[in-house]
């Protein structure tokens, strides 16, 4: 059962999203190294000699790499949704709207205003309700990014799986309402390029 939706009495400005860069130089190679061993496994395209258990090291390096990215992402997300907490608080007319961190994740996964979505869509994201829902169930649960001792196999292998669950979990940890983007817009910009617009800004 979703949680009631809010119409707020008039518009509310949030912060903008800003997502930072997240790999190295080497994780695009080891991401589409990982596809493809994924694909020799599954008998989908021919084997290049490699034995099972290095095909199987190859795809958890390229998890490894993917549950790094959604980390950083997660960072992100949190942080903005603290700014929006903060927005929220100075406004007397929002006080007992029942709107809670998860009101904004379900803004930024459900609610997205189309310009967001055009935006990602340029940058080459498909799917990004899973990328933004992920990164927050894997940062519920880890501090800082985990090392690949610290994660069991099965883990790393299926963490997707892991991930939708504990999205999940910390969706449903309170009960909120949901935000509409015609009443809680909002930008959402790369570090670089936010960076770029202030300066144009403070110069001009």
């Amino acid at each position: 059962m979703k949680p009631p939706r809010f119409e707020a009495p008039r518009t509310f400005q949030l912060p903008p999203l800003i997502l930072h860069p997240f790999s190295d130089a080497a994780s695009p190679t080891k991401l589409v190294q990982s596809s493809r061993a994924s694909l020799m496994l599954q008998g989908l395209v021919p084997n290049e000699d490699y034995s099972v258990e290095q095909l199987e090291r190859i795809v958890i390096e390229g998890r490894f790499c993917e549950i790094r990215m959604l980390f950083y992402v997660g960072k992100d997300v949190f942080r903005w949704i603290e700014q929006c907490r903060e927005v929220v608080a100075r406004e007397p007319e929002l006080r007992d709207a029942e709107i809670e961190p998860q009101s904004f994740a379900s803004l930024l996964i459900d609610e997205a205003p189309p310009a967001l979505r055009e935006k990602l869509a340029e940058w080459g994201v498909q799917d990004y309700r899973a990328i933004f829902s992920r990164a927050i169930g894997l940062n519920s649960i880890f501090a800082e990014v985990p090392r690949t001792e610290q994660l069991a196999f099965e883990f790393i292998r299926n963490y997707h799986y892991y991930a939708d669950q504990l999205f999940t979990c910390w969706s449903n940890s309170r009960t909120c309402s949901r935000l509409r983007s015609q009443d809680f817009p909002f930008d959402l910009y790369a570090s670089g390029e936010y960076s770029r617009m202030l300066e144009r800004e403070w110069s001009s």
